[in-house]
C-alpha cells in the first residue's frame, strides 16, 4: 500500500496549486481519502475528504470555497485544487486513507478521529509567500 503526493511548491498569495495523491496497492474505490496538513509548530489538521461511497466531499472552514477535492478512479488518484492561497496555508500536505471504509465524516476529519489505518503519504510542502 502506497500513497504518493505531488504538486507542492512555492506560490505567491492569491495563487493556485493542484496536489495529486496517487494510490497503489489498493483501490481507492474502497477507501475514503483525506487531505491533511501540518504547519511548523502546529498540530496536524484535517483539510478535506471525499467519500467514494457517494462522492460526498467535506472541507475545513478555513479552506471552504477555495479548495476542491476530486477523484479520478481510473487513475486511482485524488486531487486537491487549491485556489486563492494564503500565507496561512503554508504547511506540509498529506493524503491518507485513514478510516478503513469508503466514506468519511466531517467531524472525524476535523477531529482527526477514528483513524484506523497507517495509509499515509510522505507529504508535500506547500509554501505561500511573496
Amino acid at each position: 500500500v502506497q500513497l504518493v503526493e505531488s504538486g507542492g511548491g512555492l506560490v505567491q498569495p492569491g495563487g493556485s496549486l493542484r496536489l495529486s495523491c496517487a494510490a497503489s496497492g489498493f483501490s481507492i474505490d474502497d477507501y475514503a481519502i483525506g487531505w491533511f496538513r501540518q504547519a511548523p509548530g502546529k498540530e496536524r489538521e484535517g483539510v478535506s475528504c471525499i467519500s467514494m461511497k457517494d462522492g460526498s466531499t467535506y472541507y475545513a472552514d478555513s479552506v471552504l470555497g477555495r479548495f476542491t477535492i476530486s477523484v479520478d478512479n481510473a487513475k486511482n488518484t485524488v486531487y486537491l485544487q487549491m485556489n486563492s492561497l494564503k500565507p496561512e496555508d503554508t504547511a506540509v500536505y498529506y493524503c491518507a486513507a485513514p478510516w478503513a471504509r469508503n466514506y468519511c465524516i466531517r467531524t472525524e476529519l476535523l477531529g482527526l478521529s477514528m483513524l484506523e489505518t497507517d495509509y499515509w503519504g510522505q507529504g508535500t510542502q506547500v509554501t505561500v509567500s511573496s
